[in-house]
């Protein structure tokens, strides 16, 4: 005889109820399983991409914010240029004076209202994640690493950084030279 006409009665004989059964369990156990997980994914999906959206709905206009923010600075440049308000300076100057400061609160607010905040650093800590030093200031009126005078504001929209503060850090004065004084106190 042959090897294909030799075969067990057991091969041939039908799976037993309780087999097939506990198979079907475990095809539906990792069914549901596989099921569970590309739900949970899908989920994960429709969360990230909803958060991308409100990204892009919420940073859309940073270009253009960094640009109207760079207007504020020169604004208040502008304002900071006038000469100082005299007693008998002509009345014309007065309301242009007034004018251009009520031009820029109301300039700012717009800003605010929109999610554009300028932030003066003058007197805080320096934080290399939102300033950009332009220089050291030796003084004993500030303790170091204090921002000391700030050339312009540090702006955010929507609490993200999109222009860092320039600014003026306070370091430790020099120690005094010491000018051929020997100490005869050792």
């Amino acid at each position: 005889m042959s090897d294909l006409e030799q075969t067990t009665p057991e091969a041939d004989a039908p799976a037993q109820p309780t087999d097939r059964l506990a198979e079907l369990e475990a095809e539906c156990r990792d069914l549901k399983d596989r099921w569970v997980r590309a739900e949970a994914e899908m989920q994960n999906v429709r969360n990230r991409a909803k958060r991308e959206v409100e990204d892009a709905r919420a940073y859309a206009v940073q270009k253009f914010a960094t640009d109207v923010a760079e207007s504020a600075e020169n604004l208040r440049r502008g304002l900071a240029a006038l000469p100082p308000r005299l007693e008998a300076e002509a009345d014309v100057l007065t309301k242009l004076r007034d004018g251009f400061a009520g031009v820029e609160r109301a300039f700012l607010a717009m800003l605010e209202r929109h999610g554009v905040k300028g932030t003066d650093p003058t007197g805080q800590a320096f934080d290399p994640d939102r300033h950009q030093a332009m220089g050291e200031q030796e003084t004993d009126q500030h303790p170091p690493g204090t921002i000391v005078q700030a050339w312009t504001n540090a702006w955010t929209l929507n609490g993200r950084l999109i222009r860092p503060a320039m600014v003026i850090v306070a370091k430790a004065p020099a120690k005094a030279a010491d000018h051929g004084h020997i100490d005869t106190t050792a």
